[in-house]
């Protein structure tokens, strides 16, 4: 694979109850361990930053493949929801979702779109086989 970019991010403190800066600066956050799981839940967390990473790349790899096969993917959105749990080794794993809106696009071509574009993103090829990921089509148009 041949390196387009590469992102660079330092995190310092207590890990989850810390903070993080990216090397450009642009990124710099206070983290803080959600309520849900004994913390403050007073700034953000390592599961909310990838939620925001996946959502944003896969809409990016959805409107690409949209283009390609000349679909209307305006007004498109999505969401990413990401869990964490134990995993039942000791450790700790993570559980994705990927709520998408393509209001303008029929639902079987929706879904065989998000499909597509699940193929395309790289954050999809990174946790296939790691992270179970859940695509959910809404608001589409009847076929």
């Amino acid at each position: 694979m041949q390196v387009l970019y590469t992102a660079s991010a330092r995190a310092t403190g207590d890990g989850r109850d810390g903070h993080v800066r990216t090397s450009d600066g642009t990124v710099d956050l206070d983290l803080a361990v959600p309520k849900e799981m004994g913390g403050a839940g007073d700034a953000a967390n390592p599961e909310q930053l990838f939620a925001a990473g996946y959502a944003a790349c896969f809409h990016s790899a959805l409107r690409l493949v949209g283009r390609k096969l000349k679909a209307d993917v305006s007004g498109s959105v999505v969401e990413a929801e990401v869990g964490i749990g134990p995993n039942g080794s000791g450790g700790f794993g993570l559980a994705v979702t990927l709520v998408v809106d393509l209001p303008a696009v029929p639902r079987t071509a929706a879904t065989q779109l998000v499909e597509q574009a699940h193929q395309v993103c790289p954050y999809s090829n990174a946790t296939r086989g790691n992270v179970e990921v859940v695509l959910t089509v809404r608001e589409a148009l009847a076929a």
